[in-house]
């Protein structure tokens, strides 16, 4: 199983993140390139390599047409953190001790919220892939401080020139990610830092409230440093993708990308680390999920393709119904469904307001599952998706799309089951 693992010894940033991806082999052409799909403009990635404490790696730094002006007067060790504090839940000024002339360029230009920002990610033209997942990890700062104020999530705002800071992290970060294509995530204990940090609504201790929100459930330490050393973005990206090591997790590193922090911190190095690793041998075969059950002798079963169709939206992997007996001899049925931790609050309210059940048992479980691969194969029959499964990089599973099989079988005039059995056939031959 590839693995990427996150060492955020010294906390995370964005731009943090974008070096060390980079760091670690991403193609900076690949970045820019899909990062030019966006079709924003008012930015560019200044990428170098840089030092801290004698270790060598990328530093990335996102220069905005409003933050130009600020590296040219030496004020960018403050880059990474302030603007990853751009949202807000209205129209007010940006940071305090920005320049007069920024102030007037945020008068000048309109807002962003977060059905703004799906538009561009969407309409980018950027594989489904990295566009769902930057729109979760700007789920997760939307959420986190729409909470935080009280406000509906359609009333929290990026400034303009913020959000393009945050886009070009946060994409660039799906883009990364994507072209890794790790199986899975972990995250060591994540370094927050001390102090207070100044942003749109002043002075706020650390972590900022909305950083608190979106790590929580993750295994943090806070006063290694003296400053922010986790913002609202790095602690997104974590919460989007990463789950915390297990205890027993054994791996064998590859390589290491170092991502350079802006800042140059005396005490410890300001470094985001990320390892590419393979598992070693059987400790670690799964990852941690929910099954989530209730029992019902009280509800319309017509009900039930309805309420499966909810959950599976939602993002519920399995749904299914069991017939039982409950108590007094009544014929009833269990409702179980599989979810990630991240989908269990949305099917905890399907359940409880389209179900009759007043009650839900949450079990956490171990779930494992093959690494799978999705391809066009060219057949007689025209193009078909498949899927494949391998076991320890050894394929041994190959599956048609049924659905595209079911079409041509109608169309043909031959049973389905032959048709799978042809395009199976065909493509195991290639592999």
């Amino acid at each position: 199983m590839k693995i990427l693992y996150y060492d955020c010894f010294s906390g995370i940033s964005g731009d943090m993140n974008l070096g060390a991806l980079l760091d670690l082999g991403v193609s900076s052409e690949i970045l820019t390139d899909g990062l030019q799909k966006l079709n924003t403009g008012g930015w560019k990635l200044d990428i170098s390599r840089d030092q801290r404490h004698g270790i060598t790696g990328t530093k990335v730094t996102v220069i905005t047409d409003h933050n130009d002006h600020e590296h040219t007067y030496g004020n960018a060790h403050d880059h990474d953190h302030h603007h990853d504090h751009e949202f807000n839940h209205g129209h007010n000024h940006k940071h305090d001790h920005q320049h007069n002339h920024e102030h007037r360029y945020d008068h000048q230009h309109e807002h962003r919220n977060l059905a703004d920002i799906e538009k561009i990610i969407k309409g980018s033209g950027l594989p489904a892939p990295v566009s769902d997942l930057a729109m979760k990890i700007f789920r997760h700062i939307a959420e986190a401080e729409a909470a935080v104020h009280d406000k509906p999530l359609h009333e929290i705002h990026f400034h303009e020139v913020g959000a393009i800071d945050s886009i070009v992290d946060i994409v660039g970060a799906a883009i990364c990610l994507n072209e890794l294509g790790a199986d899975r995530v972990y995250v060591s204990e994540i370094e927050l830092g001390s102090g207070m940090v100044r942003c749109q609504h002043g002075l706020l201790p650390v972590p900022a409230p909305a950083t608190a929100r979106i790590i929580s459930g993750f295994p943090v330490h806070i006063g290694g440093v003296d400053f922010e050393a986790t913002t609202p973005t790095g602690a997104a990206i974590i919460a989007a993708i990463a789950e915390p090591l297990p205890p027993s997790m054994r791996m064998v590193i590859r390589k290491s990308g170092y991502g350079i922090g802006q800042k140059n911190n005396p005490s410890r190095p300001n470094i985001l680390r990320v390892s590419l690793a393979e598992t070693a041998g059987e400790a670690e075969k799964g990852h941690s999920a929910r099954l989530v059950e209730c029992n019902m002798d009280d509800m319309n079963p017509e009900m039930s393709e309805y309420i499966s169709g909810r959950l599976f939206a939602a993002g519920a992997g399995d749904v299914w119904f069991t017939p039982v007996i409950m108590k007094k001899g009544r014929p009833a049925f269990t409702l179980s469904v599989i979810c990630e931790e991240d989908q269990l609050n949305a099917v905890r309210e399907i359940l409880f307001t389209e179900s009759t059940t007043i009650g839900l048992r949450v079990l956490s479980f171990s779930k494992e599952t093959l690494h799978r691969e999705f391809e066009e194969v060219e057949t007689r029959f025209g193009k078909v998706t498949v899927k494949k499964s391998y076991f320890n990089g050894r394929l041994v599973s190959v599956k048609p799309e049924a659905d595209r099989c079911a079409a041509i079988a109608a169309t043909m005039g031959i049973p389905m089951k032959n048709v799978i059995r042809e395009i199976t056939s065909l493509t195991r031959e290639e592999s």
